[in-house]
């Protein structure tokens, strides 16, 4: 039966491209022009129709009707003018914020029922006229009783069962191509489906994306790059969040931005400064950026100021990617491709068979004729391209958690391109990698971890002569299991006995260095200990020794 729904969702979907003559632009692409001899063959084309709208305006409304997933294709697809006709970059652009809105009405009921008040009691206005809508959600204008502009954002009335079943339409056709095309091991086709599962399930939950967007005006609290709305709690649930009403310039409005005397080369650095310090200073990013999601406040055009709203999409990494995303970075700003072969390597991106100096010879060949060049002369889409064939040659898999980082990094390069296309990119960048990459590795962040792990090493402390002298005990008494490979018995055992002495010894003399560092931070500005200094250097100098003693001998 689950079958069967999904062959009618496919015939739907052929359905609605023929409704709006799609495939007369989908067989004159260039992979299927010698197929469009079937133009002739169809039956709805052997009658003359009346004149047909552009092709612009039949691919936005078949996206459309297709329904979100569609819709968010669309609006991806939108940013990169580069890859696009200009008459359909513009109209997609329309997927933005102009997705057809479903009745005031019904907005009004669903916010009734969360809320369990009455619109008139919650709000001293609202306008039953969306300011915008999206394929998840519309959002209306009202006013608190405080006198405070808000904007109430309310999901679409059954949008989860139509996202369900096209993410279920995904998981086939991702399965067939596992099975069929063996494409398994390196696309991973069903891991991505199920990351983008889980992306686009987590967009419809408002109270994650009212808890999102806090954490990220908190983590931009005290700076001047970017503005996060505040969220008004007690007027929000899953389905209705109210956020404080901003008002700012598109983005995408460059003559607007022109007019009130911002310097775009400046915002667009600002722009590319934002994203960076999102990822690796946070490590918490804004995964949606198209331009009906960022404005430019007009309050200081000498110092630009972004606004961020729409926060359903949020990115992170854990530690080891980001690390290597980081060192990948950095080494591939500096060309040095040696490195960014290695770090492939090492971080089991490529198999572990690869022949280092081939990986680095390809990755040159694509990435080296793009440097020095401004955005305008450099077209990611194509970049990417070549990547994925230099991916195959070389079998390396699809990263499923990376894959919300490349399309956040296309939609930042799609809007600096679009803002001051003479951009630097590389130059905008480089000292923020760094930066970081100081932070991550210099003396500070050894320093910081040591201070970070000392509670936990407290706690451990105490046990540490307790689990030495049952080393020791064990070790008296011969009780230490030791697998015996060598016909030399007696000498194995001696060199196990030393062995176990210089274990003792390195765990005796690594609590003694902790123990030291607990102590220097008892002496940092808060309650002071009497004498921790003096008492520190002397646990210091004895775990010193004790780990020189332990240190093995060279035969």
């Amino acid at each position: 039966m689950k079958r069967l729904g999904q062959a009618l969702r496919l015939l739907y979907i052929n359905a609605i491209l023929v409704r709006h003559g799609l495939d007369e632009i989908i067989l004159a692409a260039p992979p299927f022009r010698s197929l469009r001899f079937l133009l002739y063959l169809l039956p709805w084309n052997w009658v003359r129709r009346r004149p047909r709208e552009a092709r612009s305006v039949r691919i936005r409304r078949a996206l459309e009707d297709l329904g979100p997933i569609f819709v968010e294709f669309g609006q991806i697809l939108s940013t990169r003018r580069d890859l696009l006709p200009e008459d359909i970059g513009d109209e997609l652009a329309g997927l933005q914020d102009r997705v057809p809105p479903f009745p005031g009405s019904e907005a009004r009921r669903i916010i009734e029922r969360s809320l369990g008040r009455s619109v008139d009691e919650l709000f001293e206005s609202f306008d039953e006229e969306p300011l915008a809508s999206a394929s998840i959600a519309q959002v209306h204008s009202a006013r608190l009783a405080d006198g405070q502009e808000v904007a109430v954002k309310v999901v679409r009335p059954g949008i989860e069962a139509e996202i369900r079943r096209d993410v279920g339409l995904l998981y086939w056709i991702a399965g067939l191509a596992e099975r069929y095309l063996g494409l398994g091991r390196r696309l991973r086709p069903v891991d991505v489906v199920a990351q983008y599962e889980t992306t686009i399930l987590d967009e419809l939950d408002l109270m994650r994306e009212a808890a999102s967007a806090s954490q990220l005006r908190r983590n931009f609290e005290h700076s001047e790059l970017l503005y996060v709305p505040r969220v008004y709690w007690p007027y929000t649930r899953p389905d209705v969040m109210v956020m404080e009403r901003i008002t700012g310039i598109p983005v995408n409005d460059v003559g607007q931005l022109e007019r009130h005397g911002f310097d775009l080369e400046k915002l667009a650095s600002r722009g590319v400064e934002i994203f960076f310090t999102q990822l690796m200073r946070d490590n918490f990013f804004h995964a949606d950026m198209h331009p009906g999601n960022i404005f430019v406040s007009t309050e200081n055009p000498a110092r630009p100021s972004y606004i961020a709203v729409d926060f359903g999409i949020m990115g992170s990494l854990t530690p080891e990617d980001q690390r290597y995303l980081a060192e990948n970075l950095l080494a591939f700003f500096n060309r040095d491709y040696l490195r960014v072969a290695e770090l492939h390597v090492q971080s089991g991106w490529v198999p572990a068979g690869t022949r280092v100096n081939e990986f680095e010879a390809a990755i040159r060949s694509v990435c080296e004729p793009i440097f020095a060049r401004p955005l305008k002369e450099i077209s990611f889409g194509r970049l990417l391209m070549r990547l994925f064939r230099v991916a195959h040659r070389f079998h390396m898999e699809v990263q499923p958690q990376l894959l919300l980082l490349q399309k956040t990094l296309l939609n930042v390069e799609g809007l600096g391109r679009q803002l001051y296309p003479d951009l630097d990119l590389w130059q905008s960048a480089k000292p923020l990698l760094e930066q970081w990459m100081d932070r991550q590795l210099g003396l500070g962040a050894a320093w910081r971890e040591l201070k970070r792990q000392a509670p936990r090493w407290s706690e451990i402390l105490p046990t540490l002569p307790s689990l030495a002298h049952e080393v020791l005990r064990q070790a008296r008494h011969g009780q230490l299991q030791v697998e015996i490979a060598s016909r030399d018995f007696e000498g194995i055992r001696r060199e196990v006995r030393r062995a176990n002495r210089r274990t003792v010894l390195a765990v005796i003399g690594s609590a003694l260095v902790v123990s030291a560092v607990i102590c220097a931070g008892a002496g940092a500005p808060g309650p002071v200990l009497w004498g921790a200094p003096l008492l520190g250097w002397t646990l210091g100098a004895l775990g010193a020794a004790m780990l020189l003693a332990a240190w093995p001998a060279r035969d």
